[in-house]
């Protein structure tokens, strides 16, 4: 037996008892006639004491042999601390020791196993089994942990059934590039890893499961950032015989308990806006509403005053920030030279100070009368002490760049309280979008969306007007899941897939075999995915998931802990019938 107790377990109730512990040495201090030793393992850390006079020398000797990480098996008494530590819970006691073992000596670690590391986070990917051992990450993944068990225990509730789906598979069109791996049996060909269980699920309800979910790895060949990664987890899900409604108001269900039990946190029914409303309102289909600040249209406004910067732009647009009228001029530049910046690509800014006095301080003071200012003000409901900050040009892009201004903004006046927690269903979004590069319409999630039963008659006429009965579940400005009411009919599927650019050879050869599945009594279904990841990390007031995954991939998608990707033998090349050719 390697411990009778863990490191964050005794209490000063079992002073006087002989208790047994091991773990890693976290430090050491010696002050010759007393040495103190804390022992860390996953559940905390107790302080181990020796007294130079009472311990044998060799015992001495051996604890003088210690080195950070070393780990040690230690045999002692439990004691009252004379200096007491409230910032531990074994703060009360310390182990007086009588043995210690050393089961494996440590080299010395690369950065400190502490809360406030040395370690930047290159090193700390390379070593990740020792930044694991550090509370801020080890944490995390229990926290991931729990996370993944309260999601089982609600949906099994609910009469999901759980169940695993292939991670070899066929390429199939979803959006993204897919990761391929070479078939040795089968030379030429290749499987390619799953962006998502999607065919699969609705196999399963063709196969009368009715409800069906998996905590599932998808894999995406895309570019990075901090919160993406080649490979994620899903929770994936599928219900056959139900509405929108019914979807919405299960999953909105899983996210109160989760909320509830995980975080203490009980929130009332979700609101509900169309994806129309939400690029009109915030400029993105992931709004954050823990703040105001709502997109305002000052066309009618603002034209025809001679600012031609105005009279010529397709939209101008504003928000108001508030308490911000007093902002210096050196800080309005900053914010000006901030929406110049590259990632946002605005031409410029115009200001207008709403003062505590009620009077108006603009740069375009010269065009817009105070009456003019004063009616932009009113119709942002703007209040004395506020900064109007507008922008002009395409609608589109300039809805975005607002949008990226808001929420610097918010970031800007600490608006984002990690710890509030704002969920809201976007709904009624596009089927289709056009590229105008390519000339053609590309689904806006994937081909198998359903489109509004009243809006079928579109699908001939006016594509492009088309709405798709699909949702997403956002929080604090992250879409957390997303989903949608299947097509279960074979005919508008195969209208799906001319409008999409298919012949009908090419989507018999991608999707032949749901297409024949469709012929035999499928039902209506629908069903959402959550972004596991993310929603750990927003859970735990978090905004990058890196740390809630046990072996993350850095920016440029390489495993810097194991090397990976890396070449492959001749030999396996050979096998595979594959040859590497430089370019």
């Amino acid at each position: 037996m390697y411990r009778t107790h863990n490191n964050g377990e005794l209490r000063l109730s079992h002073a006087g008892k002989r208790v047994k512990l091991s773990g890693w040495v976290q430090t050491i201090r010696d002050k010759g006639f007393l040495i103190w030793i804390d022992l860390r393992d996953r559940y905390g850390i107790t302080q181990l004491v020796l007294e130079e006079e009472k311990s044998a020398p060799e015992l001495l000797e051996k604890v003088r042999r210690l080195g950070r990480e070393f780990v040690i098996s230690v045999t002692g008494i439990v004691i009252e601390r004379e200096a007491k530590n409230p910032k531990i819970s074994t703060g009360e006691i310390e182990i007086l020791v009588e043995n210690i073992e050393i089961l494996n000596p440590s080299k010395l670690p690369p950065f400190t196993i502490e809360d406030e590391t040395d370690g930047g986070e290159e090193l700390r990917m390379k070593y990740r089994y020792l930044d694991i051992r550090r509370n801020l990450v080890k944490d995390k993944l229990i926290f991931r942990s729990q996370v993944a068990q309260k999601v089982r225990e609600i949906l099994s509730q609910q009469d999901f059934v759980e169940v695993e789906t292939p991670v070899l598979i066929k390429s199939t069109p979803e959006g993204a590039r897919d990761f391929v791996v070479p078939s040795r049996m089968n030379p030429g060909q290749f499987y390619a890893l799953p962006q998502s269980p999607q065919t699969f699920k609705q196999l399963l309800m063709v196969g009368g499961l009715e409800r069906y979910f998996q905590i599932v790895k998808c894999f995406r060949d895309e570019d990075l950032r901090a919160d993406r990664q080649p490979e994620f987890t899903q929770i994936d899900c599928e219900m056959a015989f139900v509405e929108q409604e019914d979807i919405l108001n299960i999953f909105e269900d899983l996210l109160k308990k989760l909320l509830q039990d995980i975080k203490g946190v009980e929130i009332g029914d979700f609101p509900r806006i169309t994806y129309a409303e939400a690029m009109k309102k915030y400029g993105n289909d992931k709004p954050d509403i823990r703040f105001g600040m709502e997109f305002t249209e000052l066309n009618a406004l603002a034209q025809g005053k001679g600012f031609q910067v105005f009279d010529s732009q397709e939209l101008i647009v504003g928000i108001a920030a508030p308490s911000c009228a007093g902002y210096t001029r050196k800080e309005i530049d900053q914010l000006i030279d901030w929406v110049k910046k590259p990632q946002i690509g605005a031409l410029g800014l115009v200001w207008v100070k709403y003062n505590i006095d009620g009077s108006m301080k603009s740069s375009v003071d010269k065009f817009y009368s105070p009456e003019d200012l004063k009616a932009w003000a009113d119709a942002m409901g703007a209040q004395p002490g506020d900064l109007l900050l507008v922008m002009a040009g395409p609608a589109n892009k300039t809805r975005k760049q607002l949008s990226e201004l808001r929420m610097e903004m918010a970031k800007r006046l600490n608006l984002r309280n990690p710890e509030e927690f704002a969920p809201l269903w976007v709904v009624d979004f596009p089927l289709l979008e056009w590229d105008e590069e390519t000339q053609r319409y590309y689904a806006m999630h994937h081909p198998f969306t359903a489109p509004k039963p009243e809006d079928l008659n579109l699908l001939e006429e006016n594509p492009k007007e088309v709405r798709a009965n699909a949702y997403d579940l956002v929080l604090n400005g992250n879409e957390i899941g997303g989903g949608s009411i299947r097509i279960y009919n074979k005919e508008i599927q195969s209208k799906m897939f001319e409008i999409l650019g298919f012949t009908e050879e090419e989507a018999k050869a991608q999707f032949g075999f749901l297409m024949n599945a469709f012929e035999f009594g499928a039902p209506p279904h629908g069903g959402i995915a959550f972004g596991f990841d993310r929603l750990v990390a927003i859970l735990d007031g978090a905004e990058t998931i890196r740390d809630y995954i046990a072996f993350p991939k850095n920016n440029a998608g390489r495993d810097v802990m194991i090397d990976a990707p890396a070449k492959i033998a001749e030999e396996q090349l050979e096998e595979l019938n594959l040859r590497i050719e430089e370019k």
